[in-house]
């Protein structure tokens, strides 16, 4: 629909659309995060778990459902190019998220002045980053190896946490 006009009334078209799409997403965040993590800790109240493994397991889905519906359509082609591809898209992600929110996290630790409490969660993310990023590093290609390693390192990350936890005392 932008096809038609001059080169400078695209760009401005442009511009408006992904200030107004930010913006929206950006509202969107700020209206749901909040129930969101509201009805996690209920869950894991209700299920006699921490809350912080409900939203470890839970939280990732709801919020890369675009890079996991993405990853999976393609997947389904079957070739060992798009496989990489829906590979390297999941890695990227876990990748990005993984350090924009610990950094997020670290700074309102520090900014906020809170108590950290974290020790455990924060060196088993941090040691999961690390097995991932030398997979995707090393790895010219992405093979069925390669998927279980990182699918195993989701509840890996979860284990470490428990170890940590419970049979190592850190908080």
């Amino acid at each position: 629909d932008i096809a038609q006009l001059p080169a400078s009334q695209q760009l401005k078209r442009v511009v408006f659309r992904s200030v107004w799409m930010m913006g929206l997403g950006t509202a969107l965040v700020l209206v749901f995060s909040d129930p969101m993590v509201d009805c996690l800790s209920e869950w894991g109240t209700r299920l006699g778990v921490s809350p912080f493994y409900v939203s470890f397991v839970l939280a990732p889905f709801a919020s890369n459902a675009s890079e996991l519906l993405s990853a999976y359509t393609y997947a389904c082609k079957k070739t060992q190019k798009n496989i990489t591809t829906s590979l390297s898209t999941l890695v990227g992600a876990a990748c990005m998220n993984n350090t924009f929110v610990l950094g997020i996290f670290l700074a309102l630790i520090y900014l906020q002045g809170l108590a950290w409490q974290f020790t455990a969660e924060t060196i088993a993310m941090v040691l999961i980053q690390w097995i991932i990023g030398m997979v995707a590093i090393f790895s010219k290609k992405q093979t069925m190896v390669h998927a279980v390693l990182i699918l195993l390192c989701y509840p890996g990350c979860l284990f470490i946490v428990w170890f940590l936890e419970n049979k190592v005392g850190l908080d």
